[in-house]
């Protein structure tokens, strides 16, 4: 028994160090779809240390058309989703691959259990452009490896770097380099662009890519964290809060979104922020002015308004708008509601209602389009979400050896510099009315200063959350955007 034990136990660690020094995996497949033929290609990418022996992988999905001239010439946008910690799986079956995960458009039932809708995507731009999804280490397959270290890849800065090393690596490897180059990046996945946009001009290498696609952006994180005492997010919250309150006939009733939603903006900023500055100097009568002001916005009780002194934090207002009903709305996308088991507490105890209402569906589609599809094959878990990357995450902007007192995260410099380094780089920023995460004030809010370019960013609004493109109409509009995006950049 021992003895089989031991020949057990070798066994095994001869195939863990032979797997260890195998290449990297690849699985290759041939499609044909409306818009043409097209190669698909699973691969794990080796990321090198200084002495340039494998530390990470990191595992990518590429569409590549194949019936098209000078393929080295082709445009090419690189995708990434947020967290962090988070698979591009979104992205990837939610808008910009070649099957859809689909869900309640409505926003009116859970993705409840399997079998789940896939669709073909009827939007793909893949006749556009060729297509890149790629998972950060610790998300998806990918991971570090041999002496890798997790501290090498998650922090604002490295995780940057990383992406931006694999990209010049895809380019090189598929002969790109002067091809033109796209980001879309969603939620942190924005972040994340900026960082990246900035370190491909750096590191010897210059590399200047056409445009970036920011889906919920999050670029400077002042306008889009809301606790009690940061000023500025009770301003950029509230519009968003006004298009929740409307949707859910609890304000604006006689008033379309679009006109309702500005007047929040105006009341915002001639009425609501004055009034936040003074503070406590605020007069009796200018404060009960003010919150009857917020009860006509955001359909809350003047009273309960009054308590919270003028300030009403977004997750508050989740939990309190319909709990005379005993739901808590969704943050990623506000008109999701769920039923909580506490109808006491003053914040949200459960998770997102609107990412328990899709998560499971867009995870079985990707194993599905992964197996059934793309004929992929892998020994190891694919994490659509990893949890434990965040309380690890280095948030510092700068390098260890620099001082840096704790701020909120703000990258919007760094694209501020990238499109002076590259004049011709150009911005879409994707906005859902609904998204009480990154709300679409703090877009305006964020691109109005820094020393952004406006002339160069293209703002838009879709009627839908975080992931605006739950909702069918504004996935089709969405897709729509994108494309007439992508082909002023290519026409210039």
């Amino acid at each position: 028994m021992h003895r089989f034990l031991l020949v057990f136990l070798l066994t095994t660690v001869s195939i863990l160090m032979q797997a260890q020094s195998e290449g990297p995996k690849q699985f290759v497949t041939e499609h044909q779809d409306n818009f043409g033929r097209y190669t698909a290609i699973g691969t794990e990418t080796f990321m090198p240390d200084a002495e340039g022996r494998p530390e990470a992988v990191i595992w990518s999905v590429s569409y590549l058309r194949k019936d098209v001239d000078q393929a080295e010439n082709r445009p090419v946008m690189f995708v990434f989703n947020g967290g962090p910690g988070s698979a591009s799986v979104w992205l990837h079956m939610g808008l910009f691959g070649p099957q859809l995960a689909s869900v309640a458009s409505a926003a009116n039932e859970d993705d409840g259990a399997a079998p789940f809708a896939i669709v073909e995507n009827p939007y793909s731009l893949l006749d556009l452009v060729d297509l890149v999804f790629i998972d950060p280490v610790g998300t998806g397959y990918s991971r570090v490896v041999n002496k890798g270290k997790e501290s090498n890849y998650w922090g604002l800065n490295e995780d940057a770097a990383s992406i931006a090393t694999f990209i010049r690596m895809w380019i090189t490897q598929n002969k790109r380099w002067n091809a033109p180059k796209f980001i879309a990046g969603e939620s942190f996945g924005t972040t994340r662009a900026a960082g990246v946009v900035r370190a491909l001009h750096q590191g010897g290498q210059d590399m200047a890519l056409n445009g970036l696609v920011l889906i919920s952006q999050a670029l400077d994180y002042t306008g889009s964290t809301p606790e009690a005492d940061n000023l500025i997010a009770f301003l950029t919250y509230l519009p968003t809060m006004a298009a929740t309150a409307w949707y859910h006939d609890k304000a604006g009733k006689d008033l379309t979104l679009n006109d309702f939603v500005e007047e929040a903006r105006s009341f915002t900023y001639d009425e609501y922020a004055p009034a936040l500055l003074r503070g406590n100097t605020l007069s009796e009568e200018s404060k009960n002015h003010i919150a009857q002001r917020l009860a006509y916005f955001t359909g809350l009780d003047k009273a309960y308004i009054l308590r919270s002194d003028l300030r009403v934090t977004a997750t508050r207002f989740r939990k309190e708008l319909l709990r005379n009903q005993g739901l808590t709305i969704g943050g990623l996308d506000s008109r999701y509601t769920l039923e909580e088991y506490d109808q006491t507490a003053a914040t949200p105890t459960h998770s997102d209602a609107a990412s328990a209402a899709i998560s499971s569906a867009y995870t079985a589609a990707l194993h599905t389009h992964f197996a059934n599809n793309l004929a992929i094959e892998m020994d190891l878990p694919y994490l659509t979400s990893n949890r434990s990357i965040y309380p690890k995450w280095n948030w510092r902007p700068v390098s260890a050896k620099q001082s840096w007192e704790p701020a909120y995260v703000n990258v919007a410099p760094q694209l501020s510099w990238a499109m002076r380094a590259n004049q011709r780089l150009q911005v879409m920023v994707a906005n859902g009315y609904y998204d009480l995460v990154t709300p679409f004030f703090d877009a305006e809010y964020t691109f109005q200063r820094h020393g952004i370019l406006p002339d160069r960013v293209e703002m838009q609004y879709y009627e839908g959350g975080h992931m605006m493109y739950t909702q069918h109409d504004e996935l089709k509009q969405l897709a729509a955007d994108i494309r007439t995006f992508l082909t002023r950049c290519l026409a210039q």
